[in-house]
């Protein structure tokens, strides 16, 4: 798969994105990088510690989160965007739902959109991802946790019209990417079996993101604050790598990539 500059191997590689949240109010680092200069030397200890790609959000989309307009939105990414792009050689990533956030981001050099909707909240989003033919990280997410007798059967039939939407807008396999949507539109043991049963989705053809990185599933079965959830967060990003993940979404770059490359040694030791 080719995301911006780079070519990945999305068949036998994981990878790491990092995450760059520059939101006063996202759930375990808000405030913390909405200064340029912060961020920027965020942005660069990613990428020394083995980032691959870095993930850029304007809007927290944390349980009950307060949505914000395109145009503030748009505020606070494209100086990010821009600044990265002018000072590091790395694909980064736009986390958004809204079209119009997601083509400004584009034409400010955005290189892969990743919809926490799955192309479902706005009607126009399918078109703009085709129009500038990128990459596209699609999300599975519902309003409500009722997936009836069977989540693993709901879960992949939401993500089935997800696929359906991008293809009618012209959106090619090859620029397709599916995220199981740990921690949306799921109940604790929705999201347990949502990792659990990663393989599931391999039946789609399409190469696979987790991310979980210091999520509610992970500080309920540790009953550990966000900022204690790095263990916890290796642990998911080794099944990653068991169900042949292609791309891991972390706030530790550092942690994780040691993550994949022992679980990769031992998995390697095996054939």
């Amino acid at each position: 798969m080719r995301i911006g500059n780079r070519t990945f191997d999305t068949e036998n590689e994981t990878y790491v994105m990092g995450i760059l949240n520059v939101t006063p109010d996202s759930f375990s680092d808000g405030g913390r990088y909405d200064s340029l200069d912060r961020a920027l030397r965020q942005t660069e200890r990613m990428i020394r510690e083995g980032a691959d790609l870095i993930d850029i959000g304007g809007e927290s989309t944390r349980p009950g989160y307060t949505m914000i307009s395109d145009e503030d939105e748009i505020s606070r990414v494209l100086p990010m965007i821009e600044a990265v792009k002018g000072r590091f050689d790395i694909p980064i990533s736009l986390d958004t739902y809204k079209s119009g956030v997601a083509e400004a981001g584009l034409k400010a050099g955005v290189d892969l959109i990743n919809d926490i909707w799955g192309l479902k909240y706005d009607p126009a989003m399918a078109d703009v991802i085709a129009a500038h033919e990128v990459p596209c990280c699609l999300m599975h997410n519902r309003e409500q946790a009722d997936y009836g007798d069977s989540f693993v059967a709901a879960w992949k039939a939401d993500l089935s019209e997800t696929i359906r939407l991008a293809k009618q807008a012209g959106i090619p396999d090859e620029n397709i990417i599916l995220d199981p949507g740990v921690g949306f539109g799921k109940t604790y043991e929705n999201n347990l079996q949502a990792i659990r049963h990663l393989d599931q989705l391999h039946t789609f053809g399409y190469p696979l993101l987790l991310g979980t990185s210091r999520k509610s599933v992970i500080g309920l079965t540790l009953d550990v604050p966000a900022n204690d959830r790095v263990v916890g967060t290796a642990v998911t990003t080794v099944f990653a790598v068991i169900h042949r993940c292609a791309f891991v979404r972390v706030h530790d770059v550092k942690e994780n990539v040691q993550a994949i490359r022992m679980a990769r040694a031992i998995l390697r030791s095996c054939r």
